[in-house]
């Protein structure tokens, strides 16, 4: 092997290494989209707009608040049939057992709460339909479920806002989103409807504690207007 093949053979798997990195480092940043939602972002297989899947309950009021999820369902709950549905105009996020209304609580959201998420920092709730991706406890703020926020559908409304000049196209689309609870002692905050939050939905620390036991990596959660 002569030495000039050698070095174009080292330039070549240069460049496969470089742009691996600068790939990796910007979806790490939130500028591009992982590999496994290529197909899903660039619409390979569909892009229909998503369906309601929950039939919200009427008004305004929290269902079956001051009753225990056990008490409406039973101690042997099937986590395969739970799935939520976030109201963010009501303040209110309910538990549905096989497409059934089961329960609501109050929920707060970010400083921002009005609109869908586009990019890091608005501190805004994105809307559409999500899943748990993790579960684990939070030092500071009891439970924490993790939504698969971005998802495919997230990207390509964040690109969509970047095309048509809503957002600077270095914004990059943020992430870390999830249910959690509030400081300790700070359940007023959810009584007085104070979005404290970066954008996550919030609920008192005894409500996220109760919801954390019914739900699985994997449920379903959507979350609307």
């Amino acid at each position: 092997m002569n030495l000039k093949y050698q070095n174009q053979i080292k330039i070549f798997f240069i460049l496969i290494f470089s742009t691996s990195a600068l790939y990796f480092l910007l979806t790490r940043l939130g500028f591009i989209f992982p590999l496994r939602d290529v197909a899903g972002v660039l619409c390979f297989t569909g892009c229909e707009s998503p369906k309601t899947i929950h039939s919200a309950i009427p008004g305004h009021n929290l269902l079956n608040y001051n009753q225990t999820v056990e008490e409406l369902i039973g101690e042997n709950i099937d986590t395969d049939k739970t799935s939520i549905l976030i109201e963010k105009s009501k303040h209110r996020i309910t538990l549905y057992y096989n497409q059934k209304p089961i329960k609501s609580y109050p929920v707060v959201f970010g400083s921002s709460p009005k609109g869908d998420k586009f990019k890091e920092g608005d501190r805004r709730t994105p809307e559409g339909i999500f899943r748990i991706k993790d579960l684990y406890p939070h030092a500071s703020w009891s439970k924490f479920m993790w939504l698969d926020y971005p998802n495919a559908a997230s990207w390509r409304k964040h690109f969509q806002a970047k095309s048509q000049g809503k957002i600077s196209w270095f914004n990059s689309i943020g992430g870390e989103v999830g249910i959690h609870g509030v400081p300790q002692g700070s359940d007023e905050m959810i009584d007085n409807r104070t979005n404290w939050t970066w954008g996550c939905p919030s609920l008192k620390n005894k409500d996220v504690e109760e919801l954390y036991k019914v739900v699985k990596i994997g449920t379903l959660l959507e979350v609307v207007p």
